[in-house]
């Protein structure tokens, strides 16, 4: 079995190969959408992939089409007999680049500013990709236990592929434990689990009273304003404090892990000086344990080229984050029931269902578990923490239901500073480096403490 520090040298040594590997990804444009780039970018992808992969003795890898059209990578490499088997999965699509102009860097370009690579899916999730090649290349033929891999190629569009493949290919894809790296760490050096996602119920909401546009001048005063009915309505969702408001939800759970420095949410989240934080909770609390809405989009005259009329229709679409612990199509039919309450002046209102997703928990005890937070202590001479994440990752519902024994924990190089699906992403390479190590450390000791 290769010692541990023979293992921290091998990697470091291999940086310099983790950097070229994520600037060859990085160069394609692997956005899962003909409307935005051509199919050939994540076909070219998708052909980069299978030949690394194979490289590192996956023999069998090869791609397979999903219902939407998005192509996943699959393989394995085979352990001992009797061995376990892990399954690392991520994604290899990106979000589009969004702002070109809003990039201090070239986009497709894996460039270093400051001891940071920057690049679109420099994190997310294409640092993770790299943090398993790098893994498995320290460790070379001295692999205790089985692996495979599952690589999504639409996962930045949400449509679904994966989360349909995954049942009608579960013997391709069973595991005993389960590394979803698509996650990330508290902050740069401090190594996290992620135990727990929010689901969502998402609608879109339209407010109708009267035919047409009226001349404000006129009609002004007595004329119903559907802008305004829809304004007093989204405004009944979260109280003077910013806390959610949806009547029958529960707002004041408490998270029982790691804290969130409102300091350093301020700094995460780019909060301006002088403007407070939402909630009567601690920021873990917020984020992790309640429910949160969101007013994701309102169809309303722009203030270039309005003119002095009330408006006889408006439309928001709203997200609300379901906490695990609260079923997400109730919640959304309590958000349905409250917005329709809400309306004033007898607006007609019509609720159109959009997505739902159920929240997330995942291992928080086990062999895989233990062996992982363990590994994080050796990488990071510190012991991991424990957080939420307040977005969704519907395939982890999926691979729960499919996998039903499997430990499934989520992990990755994706810290607040990455800036994922925002202009000037990033990552920090000392997060692939120690992300790699502990890797490379759970699947040498995974199979030892299993037994």
């Amino acid at each position: 079995m290769v010692d541990d520090e023979v293992i921290r040298g091998r990697i470091k040594t291999l940086m310099p190969k983790a950097r070229d590997d994520l600037a060859a990804m990085v160069a394609y444009k692997s956005v899962h959408d003909a409307a935005q780039f051509p199919p050939s970018e994540c076909e070219g992808m998708v052909d980069w992939l299978l030949g690394t992969f194979r490289e590192l003795g996956f023999a069998d890898v090869r791609a397979y089409e999903t219902p939407d059209g998005s192509k996943a990578v699959c393989g394995e490499r085979k352990g001992p007999e009797g061995a376990p088997t892990v399954l690392l999965y991520f994604h290899h699509d990106v979000q589009p680049p969004l702002d070109d102009s809003a990039w201090n860097t070239p986009v497709w370009e894996l460039t270093e500013v400051d001891g940071r690579w920057y690049g679109r899916g420099a994190a997310d999730c294409k640092g993770n990709i790299v943090t398993h090649l790098t893994a498995l290349r320290a460790l070379g033929d001295d692999l205790p236990v089985t692996v495979k891999i599952v690589g999504e190629g639409s996962e930045e569009q949400g449509t679904g592929g994966l989360e349909a493949f995954v049942p009608t290919h579960a013997d391709l894809l069973r595991a005993d434990a389960i590394l979803v790296c698509d996650a990330g760490n508290f902050a740069v050096g401090v190594p996290a689990v992620t135990s727990t996602l929010r689901g969502l119920a998402n609608v879109v909401v339209s407010v109708d009273t009267m035919a047409g546009p009226m001349h404000s001048g006129m009609f002004g005063g007595a004329a119903p304003d559907a802008l305004a009915a829809l304004i007093h309505m989204l405004s009944t969702l979260r109280d003077e404090q910013g806390n959610t408001t949806v009547h029958g939800l529960d707002a004041t759970q408490t998270w029982p892990g790691a804290d969130y420095p409102p300091d350093q949410f301020r700094e995460d989240a780019s909060v301006l000086a002088g403007v407070h934080l939402l909630g009567n909770g601690r920021v873990a609390d917020m984020v992790w344990a309640r429910p949160a809405v969101t007013v994701l989009g309102i169809d309303v005259p722009p203030v270039v080229g309005s003119s002095a009329a009330i408006q006889p229709h408006a439309r928001a679409r709203i997200n609300l984050r379901v906490p695990p612990g609260m079923n997400a199509r109730r919640a959304q039919d309590a958000l349905i029931a409250h917005l329709a309450q809400a309306a004033p002046w007898g607006a007609k209102v019509s609720i159109e269902r959009e997505a739902d997703g159920e929240p997330f928990s995942g291992s928080t005890s086990g062999a895989a578990y233990d062996t992982l937070t363990d590994a994080m202590q050796q990488a990071y001479a510190r012991k991991a923490l424990v957080e939420g994440q307040g977005g969704s990752i519907p395939l982890c519902n999926v691979f729960q239901d499919t996998f039903p024994d499997a430990e499934i924990m989520l992990i990755g190089v994706e810290e607040p500073r990455c800036l994922i699906h925002a202009p000037n992403e990033s990552v920090d390479p000392s997060e692939i480096e120690h992300m790699a190590l502990v890797e490379a450390l759970f699947l040498r000791n995974y199979a030892r403490n299993r037994r």
